[in-house]
């Protein structure tokens, strides 16, 4: 138990900087370590579990329901479990647990958990069962409309044209395009122009979660078919009769997909455990940030799949390929943060419109979303124009390194152009008039130069 105490104290301050509950314990199921985050979903005080048993300080867990306590009976880890318990304030707690045994010499010492909290997502997916498909469902999400794509660039506004056109039809559409560039507007302005915008819209992240917890969101649970499984409706039974967007399609699971291939085939769907079937009317949406046809060349998206969704599919270029929007979206972004923080802001700077054009923009409007939310909140509130000074640091730098660039270059050719005349000058010995002519250059030009040359060297 010493050896493990040690060591904990070498790591302390990483593991309480971890945005997940850390929790060890010693081979006896003595807590040794618990950090900051474990203790806030707990509602407990980290004296309250250091040096404690695990299970008289989880009373509602047991040795067979604590993952902490199976681990250490098996010496075995465990992946992305579900493990749901009661805190201390009775208050009940899912979490996705990943519980490894701690080895030395071939001994189990102890184990260490590394679990994320979902309450709050089982708590959607509650809330969400209980309501009736009405306007107050549809305005869980607030939703965006098609004047709320702003672009200046002609191809995107024809694309937009055709979603338009797609978006009052049932059929599945494929929207795909790089992380920032607005997928998720254009989603819900899709959803926002069907005949089912007063119905449920549900978006879910396809890479937010591990293979087992997805897969009992999607489809839904009965009691008893794994540990801690509750019936429960997935999102598919929640969505009925309206629509269902499932985001970074390719980070789902291709054993996965191919039970998403038979929903939408069939309109059918089966709870995990359950041998009864349900009929569901959902209309599906889904986003990739990558080209659909080089997922399926990847093998990471299902090539029949692809098919069954591609009735319509609509491709968000990135913003360095639509460079007139930059401009637009920044005065947006600006007036929305203008009235937010209560600033005098009004433009750019001219220099920051250039930096802004020549910046490559990798995580695109999300990217000028936010660089334009921390120059507002950096700058006094009388300053009307955003300077570089009030940029984030990567950019500042990216402005410096372009003005070194340019010196460094500068001072190349004035360095070249410099011997050019001094060999010139040897060759006519010194005679100003023969080698400005050899130089072609008018005598005035290189006498200027000479005296610039000889300046500089004072």
């Amino acid at each position: 138990m010493g050896k493990v105490v040690e060591r904990a104290d070498w790591f302390e301050l990483i593991l309480e900087a971890i945005d997940e509950a850390i929790h060890v314990v010693d081979d006896r199921g003595m807590t040794i370590f618990y950090n900051h985050n474990a203790a806030k979903f707990d509602s407990l005080q980290k004296e309250e579990v250091i040096g404690k048993y695990i299970l008289d300080v989880y009373p509602s867990l047991t040795e067979k329901t604590s993952t902490l306590m199976h681990v250490l009976r098996t010496g075995k880890p465990i992946y992305h479990s579900l493990q749901t318990y009661l805190n201390k304030n009775g208050e009940r707690i899912e979490t996705v647990n990943t519980t490894l045994p701690i080895i030395e010499d071939n001994e189990l010492i102890g184990a260490v958990e590394v679990a994320k909290d979902v309450s709050k997502l089982s708590a959607l997916s509650n809330r969400l069962g209980q309501k009736k498909r009405t306007q107050d469902a549809a305005e869980a999400v607030q939703m965006h409309d098609f004047a709320s794509f702003l672009t200046n660039d002609p191809l995107l506004k024809e694309m937009l044209e055709r979603a338009k056109k797609a978006a009052v039809y049932p059929s599945s559409v494929v929207v795909y395009g790089e992380t920032g560039t607005g997928k998720e507007v254009l989603v819900q302005a899709i959803v926002h122009e069907s005949d089912r915008k007063n119905q449920v819209f549900i978006p879910q992240n396809c890479a937010a979660l591990p293979e087992s917890l997805l897969e009992s969101l999607l489809f839904g649970s009965v009691k008893g078919s794994y540990t801690g499984a509750l019936d429960r409706k997935g999102l598919f039974e929640l969505a009925d009769g309206g629509t269902l967007f499932l985001d970074e399609l390719q980070a789902m699971p291709l054993t996965l997909q191919t039970k998403l291939l038979r929903v939408l085939e069939d309109g059918v769907v089966r709870r995990i455990g359950d041998a009864k079937s349900i009929q569901v009317d959902v209309r599906l949406i889904t986003a990739l940030n990558m080209d659909p046809f080089e997922a399926v060349k990847k093998q990471i998206l299902r090539e029949d799949l692809f098919y069954r969704l591609h009735v319509s599919s609509f491709h968000i270029p990135p913003l360095r390929e639509r460079k007139q929007d930059i401009t637009l979206l920044s005065r947006h972004f600006i007036q929305t943060y203008h009235q937010q923080f209560s600033k005098n802001v009004t433009r750019l700077s001219e220099e920051t419109e250039r930096l802004f054009m020549a910046h490559h923009w990798p995580g695109n409007v999300r990217e000028l979303k936010h660089t334009i939310e921390h120059a507002v909140l950096m700058m006094p509130k009388e300053a009307e124009e955003i300077i570089p000074l009030y940029l984030p640091a990567h950019l500042r730098e990216q402005k410096l390194e372009k003005e070194t660039s340019e010196s460094s270059l500068k001072n190349q050719v004035s360095s070249f152009e410099q011997t050019l005349i001094q060999e010139a000058l040897h060759q006519h010995n010194g005679n100003i008039k023969k080698t400005a002519a050899a130089l072609k250059i008018p005598r005035q030009t290189l006498q200027y130069k000479l005296k610039k040359y000889a300046d500089a060297e004072i």
